[in-house]
């Protein structure tokens, strides 16, 4: 009786199993469908930032976050084949024309640090020659045209200014330091050739007023030959000294002047007689 009121009660447990079995295989699969769906938009914000990202110019930035973005998509389990292939020919393509825009600006920034380069090189090849010049004036004036010429020429890459400006600055500090030490030199040199013509001054004008012309006049000479050979005064001084030495040059002048007529007035009246 017990074997028999068992056996009755098998059907009831197998539909319940089934049961059971059918509801966890449902609940699998709308979870699958659910993670599916989860991952496909996940893919599409992935695939939708890629190519956001890729539309800029910040190349380091984006570069960075396409990488990021790449290791994300890994990370995700695959979808369906055909809506998986769509997403991943989309992020490719972003990844892609980003890679191609980055090549193609550096490579026209390359070709324009070296047409910038080129230009720096004749700058500073022209200011490494021009470093012994003693021309000061001209030079000096040259070299401000190169600074120009050097900030027309645009930047570079910073590796190559840096070498370029440091030989451009090696040779100007070269000139402008041998400029220096020849205007010091000059400045000392007109200083002494002040005092040597002050004293020739008081020479000149001891030759007034003048008693004998004939001795004046050589004197006058002599003292001039002298003037002449000494060298540069400072400039804030010349015209003093030039005023003072034309004064008595021009009492010898009018002296000279006045005997010219006399002589001339004898010889006329010599022929009268």
């Amino acid at each position: 009786a017990a074997l028999a009121i068992a056996v009755e009660q098998i059907p009831p447990l197998i539909d319940e199993q089934r049961a059971a079995y059918a509801a966890k295989k449902a609940q699998a699969a709308q979870e699958r469908a659910e993670q599916r769906a989860a991952t496909r938009v996940a893919k599409e914000k992935i695939v939708a930032e890629a190519e956001e990202v890729a539309a800029k110019d910040n190349w380091k930035l984006s570069g960075d976050r396409l990488k990021e973005l790449l290791d994300q998509w890994k990370a995700l389990p695959r979808i369906e084949k055909a809506a998986d292939e769509e997403l991943w020919k989309r992020f490719s393509a972003a990844r892609n024309s980003f890679d191609r825009r980055r090549r193609t600006h550096f490579a026209k920034l390359a070709s324009a640090n070296d047409s910038i380069a080129q230009a720096k090189e004749a700058i500073v090849a022209e200011a490494e020659k021009l470093s012994t010049s003693r021309d000061w004036v001209n030079t000096a004036k040259r070299y401000a045209a190169l600074m120009q010429e050097w900030k027309n020429a645009g930047r570079g890459s910073k590796k190559s200014d840096d070498a370029l400006w440091a030989r451009f600055r090696a040779a100007q500090e070269q000139f402008f330091t041998a400029k220096k030490a020849d205007l010091e030199k000059r400045d000392s040199s007109n200083a002494a050739n002040l005092v040597a013509k002050e004293a020739l001054l008081l020479q000149f004008e001891a030759l007034l007023p003048i008693a004998d012309f004939a001795d004046a006049k050589k004197k006058f000479r002599d003292l001039l030959q002298k003037w002449e050979r000494v060298g540069n005064v400072p400039r804030d001084k010349r015209d003093a000294l030039d005023l003072r030495l034309g004064a008595v040059e021009q009492e010898i002048r009018a002296l000279e002047e006045e005997e010219k007529r006399i002589v001339t007035g004898k010889q006329i009246g010599r022929a009268h007689v």
